[in-house]
């Protein structure tokens, strides 16, 4: 079993998953792994940064396979008996002019950017050595969506006891108040992405909490942040900041010194805690 420390990014052949594991392999001091869905253009990804001179690794990985997500589990198992930096990078978002129905587009975004991200976080969380740092890649519109959600909504998710299995109702209750066309009615915001940002958000409130309770004395740090408007495929040409400027604050969080008391169960963007 090797000793060397390592970190994983999900999904990271592109965009700002990419531009992570590039900092990552200048910064980190062991072994990055590189994950896609399609490993061809995984392995891509890995040999363009190899011309850069920078060596990552690459492992298969779709967090909406629960499969998939156990075979990584029983890697870095096998190999490294756990896991030093977890960033939850993976994520979808339709495009504002999508013509998908609105229900539609709210199951497979939630699916995956929060039940996807969730199901790693149940499989590799146990993983995480001490001294750890998990980051989980959210966005501002988490804030902007939450505004949104009626009051009642809005006070659910800014409890400091609500439970993993409450969240997952209600990310559930989402989809299915879309598929009857009462969302609004029932107090949500009218955008998929934001409330599947809320989820990640308010999942990684929860995680921090469960690592206070259960693991104490592991000085592990979680954190959720947004990147911000990143020059993306899926942002579009027109965002504020390069994929490597999105990366800065993910990277920050994910190489927090080991001595750091915090941030932890935070919010994040521009490496300022925000708040929730």
């Amino acid at each position: 079993m090797s000793s060397v420390p390592v970190a994983v990014v999900t999904g990271s052949n592109k965009g700002i998953g990419f531009a992570i594991v590039r900092a990552l392999c200048k910064q980190f001091p062991g072994d990055v792994y590189l994950t896609a869905r399609d490993p061809s253009r995984g392995q891509e990804a890995v040999a363009k940064l190899q011309e850069e001179g920078l060596r990552a690794l690459f492992h298969q990985l779709d967090i909406d396979d629960l499969q998939s997500i156990r075979a990584l589990r029983d890697f870095l198992k096998e190999k490294y008996g756990g896991l030093n930096v977890l960033v939850n990078n993976a994520g979808i978002a339709f495009k504002v002019h999508d013509t998908t129905p609105f229900a539609v587009q709210a199951e497979v975004t939630l699916k995956t950017n929060f039940f996807g991200t969730r199901n790693i976080c149940t499989e590799l969380l146990p993983l995480v050595k001490p001294y750890g740092r998990v980051v989980n890649v959210s966005s501002m519109v988490s804030s902007s969506a939450l505004g949104g959600c009626s009051r009642e909504l809005q006070q659910k998710f800014r409890s400091d006891t609500i439970t993993e299995d409450e969240l997952a109702e209600l990310m559930t209750k989402f989809v299915e108040d879309t598929k009857k066309g009462v969302h609004e009615k029932e107090g949500w915001p009218n955008t998929a992405y934001g409330v599947s940002k809320i989820g990640v958000t308010v999942l990684s409130r929860i995680q921090a909490r469960m690592l206070n309770e259960k693991r104490k004395g592991d000085h592990i740090l979680l954190n959720a942040c947004c990147p911000g408007w990143v020059r993306t495929d899926m942002a579009g040409p027109n965002a504020t900041k390069s994929p490597d400027e999105g990366a800065e604050t993910p990277v920050y969080l994910a190489l927090l010194p080991s001595d750091a008391d915090g941030p932890h169960g935070q919010f994040l963007s521009n490496k300022t805690v925000r708040t929730w």
